[in-house]
């Protein structure tokens, strides 16, 4: 493999001018190893920080079956994409592949998805920073009791989210360098952890003690979505949204995807069961749920220092600075190419498309800038923001199932770099994972997710209409015949929340019953949807306009 200076060395000509405020075009200068990096440095962010311990809370010393449900669901989730980035190397692919396939109004949603999951993820990597640097006398009026901003703290995490604008400003190739060198201290940090932990403190009695299961099956699944699991696997798709800047992507996207989604489950798995192992029997003699010992509000650091090992506490409270900041900085320039994807497909302005001298799409990024202080605001703490991004990031990857069965049905013969063993089967199966995970997450946080959707169709379908009574060049066709199936999904999903018994749900429906009910009613969703998908003609041609304007035509 490569090492990071890769990324620098491996620039190639831009395949469109970007010059001047004026381009439209990216650049591809991203190689394998940036590609895989930007994804596995997006997975391991402040998941790892904090996923452990909200598991084990949530689960008991089961959570470690939580972690291998969540990443079974994401496996099948990246074999998916890894098969659609190959085919469709563009920038904010996530975003685009249900417009190739349903049209506008898919497109146009599944795009809102995209864009609300990658521009909240900044902000929650801002929480977890402030967080844990709360151990420093200087940085404990950040932070409220109950876990909210204080004003200074509101002051610092607006600078942050300024400090990964600006970085992002700086260009793909400075950007590429900043987050290899990151990822290399974030995968190496962790992998040490458990090393010293298992090899220093780890008592297998812990497993047992207490109860393995001790708040069952229900404990089990809700841990997957609510402790932060779910959204600690997330992440490989940024190699997929950075597509348009790859030097060769129809190999390397599928090789980033699978690799990146097989280095982020091993570390979380292992970090999960030391984290158990290393616990003192005190700090959960009251239970599972009433698990406590100094420093928790960091939890690997105020484990290292309850048993100590003061100076891996030290290395940790750094890397909670470097681990995050990574993260967080990746997931800026997600959300500036998505909404460059957007405006594309022609839901928001073509200003998105604007890029500066660097091929950096500017007004974009100022964009994620605000939406990343707003978040602030209705979403203080993290553990709140993460059960609605969850829900948000699931319901985005829902749509590349969809599309991949329709694509195989409707154009069998195109290239595929990767072809799928048993896509037939895995397709399906992945849209049922994807709908179990956003009913888990709950009532709670899907009716709020309920509301953001709501708000994302009154602005991007002012705009598209706008576009459409104005004749503008970029004009969406809705195609509402393709899309059907969507407000059907959105809505019967949302009643079986409702009726259901996770997150403040009427629990109405019995445990097991109600995931059945969901598995059915996706089935039927996904087969309904591939049947009404649009002709392979419309298809071709929707993909050929993206592909056009992406060299840098209009």
């Amino acid at each position: 493999m490569a090492n990071v200076q890769e990324v620098a060395n491996s620039a190639s000509p831009p395949t469109g001018s970007s010059s001047g405020s004026g381009g439209r075009s990216l650049r591809r200068e991203v190689g394998l190893i940036g590609l895989l990096w930007a994804s596995v440095g997006s997975i391991i962010g402040s998941g790892w920080l904090y996923g452990a311990k909200n598991a084990v809370v949530a689960a008991g010393p089961a959570a470690v079956i939580s972690w291998g449900i969540g990443a079974v669901a994401i496996v099948l989730l990246a074999f998916v994409h890894a098969e659609l980035g190959g085919m469709f190397p563009v920038a904010g692919g996530t975003a685009r592949y249900p417009h190739y396939v349903f049209g506008g109004l898919a497109g146009m949603s599944f795009g809102w998805f995209s864009w609300l999951q990658a521009a909240t993820v900044a902000p929650i990597e801002v929480e977890a920073m402030i967080g844990y640097a709360g151990h420093w006398e200087f940085a404990k009026g950040f932070l409220n009791d109950n876990g909210t901003l204080t004003v200074s703290g509101f002051i610092v995490a607006v600078l942050l989210m300024g400090v990964f604008v600006a970085v992002n400003f700086l260009g793909v190739r400075v950007l590429a360098h900043t987050n290899s060198t990151a990822t290399w201290l974030k995968i190496f940090v962790p992998l040490f952890t458990i090393f010293v932990l298992a090899a220093t403190h780890f008592h297998g009695s812990n497993f047992t003690s207490h109860g393995f299961a001790p708040f069952g099956p229900k404990g089990v699944l809700a841990a997957i979505s609510t402790s932060g699991i779910i959204f600690a696997l997330l992440g490989f798709e940024q190699a997929i949204q950075l597509a348009g800047e790859s030097k060769n992507p129809k190999r390397d996207i599928p090789r980033a995807v699978l690799g990146s989604v097989a280095i982020g489950t091993l570390i979380y798995t292992l970090l999960q069961v030391v984290f158990i192992g290393a616990l003192p029997v005190s700090s959960f003699a009251k239970g599972w749920a009433n698990l406590d010992f100094a420093g928790i509000s960091g939890p690997f650091a105020g484990l290292a220092t309850v048993v100590g090992l003061g100076w891996l506490a030290v290395v940790l409270y750094f890397d909670a600075i470097v681990s995050p900041g990574g993260t967080g900085l990746i997931y800026t320039t997600s959300t500036s190419r998505i909404s460059y994807g957007l405006s594309k497909n022609g839901y928001a302005p073509q200003l998105f498309e604007r890029v500066n001298g660097r091929g950096v799409p500017w007004f974009g990024l100022a964009v994620s800038f605000f939406t990343g202080v707003i978040c602030f605001l209705p979403f203080p703490s993290w553990q709140e923001l993460v059960g609605f991004i969850t829900s948000a990031s699931v319901l985005m990857y829902a749509g590349a199932p969809l599309a991949f069965g329709a694509l195989r049905r409707r154009l069998p013969a195109r290239e595929r770099s990767y072809r799928l063993p048993l896509g037939g089967v895995i397709s399906p199966l992945s849209f049922v994972v994807a709908s179990l995970i956003i009913y888990w997450t709950g009532w709670h946080t899907l009716a709020r997710l309920g509301i953001a959707i709501l708000i994302g169709y009154l602005l991007l379908g002012s705009y598209a209409a706008y576009a459409i009574r104005k004749g503008l060049p970029n004009a969406p066709q809705l195609n509402w015949r393709a899309a059907q199936w969507l407000p059907v999904y959105l809505i019967g999903l949302g009643l079986i929340s409702w009726q259901g018994g996770f997150g403040d749900g009427a629990g109405n429906l019995p445990m097991w019953w109600d995931m059945a009910l969901v598995a059915l009613f996706s089935v039927a969703v996904y087969f309904w949807a591939i049947r009404v998908a649009l002709p392979a003609e419309l298809i071709e041609q929707n993909i050929e306009e993206v592909e056009v304007v992406d060299e840098g035509g209009h």
